[in-house]
């Protein structure tokens, strides 16, 4: 009989009968310490999905799922959350289901575990950029991200780059646990798991269905299944990953303790978030975030690519800095954005090769607006060389203008540029700006935030968004620089009736017109 029949005839025993269900089922538990719920939780148990994502709504048996797993079907596992300190709920529970702390070196966040083949789990967190390095190098074959919408995206996936073995007959998963994100830098998961969570999604999966998704050219696409394919030389192999939603319903034990109530009464869109598991409820904007995501979405949500295309007026490029940044360049049509061409930083290692993807990228005679600082400055010398138009921007020089409503100055160029995208982006100032439905994009967008000091704009750096979100904004940058708006050589040189176009100078002439208008 299994253990979905036994709770179905629960009410109906006699107080005999219980007693003797109660016996069977301790003795089941001295052999085996745990198993899986039947429902959701089995489910995710027995997925055969190289990730899996399980949760959504509180209370569905999610630290249970990632704790059973590790004792049962894996030999050495990694348990990680945002913050160390919160893996001791973890090793509570654990000690509840094993019944002693016999193993457990508390000093060096160890367990070895004495049930069955005696896993070995560990405990850590991801508290600050770079916490994800010591675990390179040290093979998982259970990886375990629990809560894994508040832990960064780079160090998710840098440490799930380590989830194997060496054995033969074991098996390699790693389980991501989670609720809906309650701020825009747990977005992520949405797009890990976008045909799952995303209703936008033009191909959706129901639960736990398998899908396979593979790195091609430096960007995750989804692949029609896990065969090997080669490209450019590379064998790749694909991986599974799939998401079962669970709640508090699935979970009996929790029956009668008093705990959905409690959820029914947080306030909404908490409340929708963890009864439900809702992944479309609200999530809270930062105070001082420069650019609302609503605005974000109704700009992307305008985008659609146009038959002919209108000329291009500008191409914004942000030039990789090393390790997981990427070149990215942005493409603007009037106030149309194309979608951003993307080249990893190992693709674009010199000037020369930056300028070249540049060129080709080039249409219409646009002007090329180019951030100089650090590795920036090659790509724009070669560019200036090959007789371009580009625009060199230094974002740590001073602001050359006002806001929109002419009362407020700017710390930087940078502040300045970033609070344009955000005019540009206002409804309010109906400027039909269409953004391509990129999710990189809309992290990058919704990223900075803001102070004021006086009457002064100060928008946050970019040291400090990757202390924020593990990562450089490079294409919120791309998209930023995209918006400036430098007047062409032949609409100058028509204006002006002269050939003499060696001379111009287009910072110069971008003081005199500003030129880089708000929109």
């Amino acid at each position: 009989m299994s253990v979905a029949e036994i709770l179905d005839l629960l009410p109906y025993l006699t107080p005999q009968e219980r007693a003797e269900v109660d016996a069977l089922l301790t003795e089941d538990m001295r052999i085996t310490p745990w198993r899986p719920l039947p429902g959701p939780q089995f489910d995710a148990y027995h997925s055969t999905a190289d990730i899996v994502g399980y949760g959504g709504a509180a209370g569905g048996g999610k630290s249970d799922l990632a704790l059973g797993l590790a004792i049962t079907a894996h030999d050495r596992v990694l348990m990680l959350r945002r913050e160390k300190a919160q893996t001791e709920g973890l090793t509570q529970r654990l000690m509840e289901i094993t019944g002693s702390a016999a193993g457990l070196n508390s000093q060096k966040a160890i367990w070895r575990v004495p049930l069955g083949t005696q896993p070995l789990v560990e405990f850590g967190g991801l508290d600050n950029l770079g916490d994800e390095q010591r675990w390179q190098g040290r093979p998982h074959d259970l990886i375990v991200l629990d809560e894994a919408t508040e832990i960064r995206e780079h160090q998710a996936r840098f440490v799930m780059g380590w989830n194997r073995t060496a054995k033969a007959t074991q098996r390699s998963r790693v389980l991501m646990t989670f609720n809906p994100p309650t701020s825009p830098e747990g977005r992520w998961v949405i797009a890990f798991f976008a045909p799952w969570l995303d209703k936008k999604h033009p191909n959706p999966a129901k639960p736990g269905e398998l899908r396979w998704f593979a790195v091609i050219d430096g960007d995750e696409v989804e692949v029609p299944d896990g065969t090997p394919f080669t490209r450019d030389g590379e064998r790749i192999v694909p991986r599974s990953r799939t998401f079962i939603p669970s709640r508090i319903s699935d979970n009996p034990f929790l029956t009668g303790t008093g705990y959905e109530s409690v959820l029914q009464s947080l306030p909404e869109p908490l409340r929708t978030q963890m009864l439900y598991g809702d992944f479309n409820a609200g999530i809270e904007d930062d105070p001082w975030q420069v650019i609302p995501t609503a605005w974000v979405e109704t700009a992307q949500a305008r985008w659609v690519k146009p038959a002919r295309l209108p000329p291009m007026d500008s191409l914004g490029v942000d030039v990789a800095r090393g390790g997981r940044d990427s070149t990215i360049l942005a493409r603007r049509h009037d106030m149309w954005f194309n979608e951003p061409l993307t080249y990893p930083g190992a693709q674009t290692p010199d000037g020369p090769t930056v300028a070249g993807l540049t060129i080709a990228a080039l249409r219409d005679s646009a002007v090329i607006h180019l951030d100089v600082i650090g590795v920036g400055s090659s790509p724009y010398d070669f560019l200036r060389e090959a007789g371009q138009q580009i625009v060199g921007v230094n974002v740590a020089e001073a602001p050359r203008g006002l806001d929109k409503s002419g009362r407020l100055r700017f710390k930087n160029l940078r502040s300045e540029l970033w609070w344009r995208m955000r005019e540009a982006l206002d409804p309010a100032s109906n400027t039909g700006i269409a953004l391509p439905p990129d999710p990189r994009l809309l992290a990058d967008l919704t990223a900075p935030t803001w102070s004021m000091s006086g009457a002064t704009i100060m928008v946050a750096s970019r040291e400090e968004i990757i202390a924020k979100i593990g990562r450089s904004p490079d294409y919120g940058s791309a998209y930023v620089l995209a918006l400036m708006d430098t007047p062409k050589l032949d609409a100058l040189r028509a204006a002006r009736h002269t050939q003499d176009v060696r001379a111009y100078d287009p910072m110069a002439q971008m003081d005199k017109a500003r030129s880089y208008r708000p929109f």
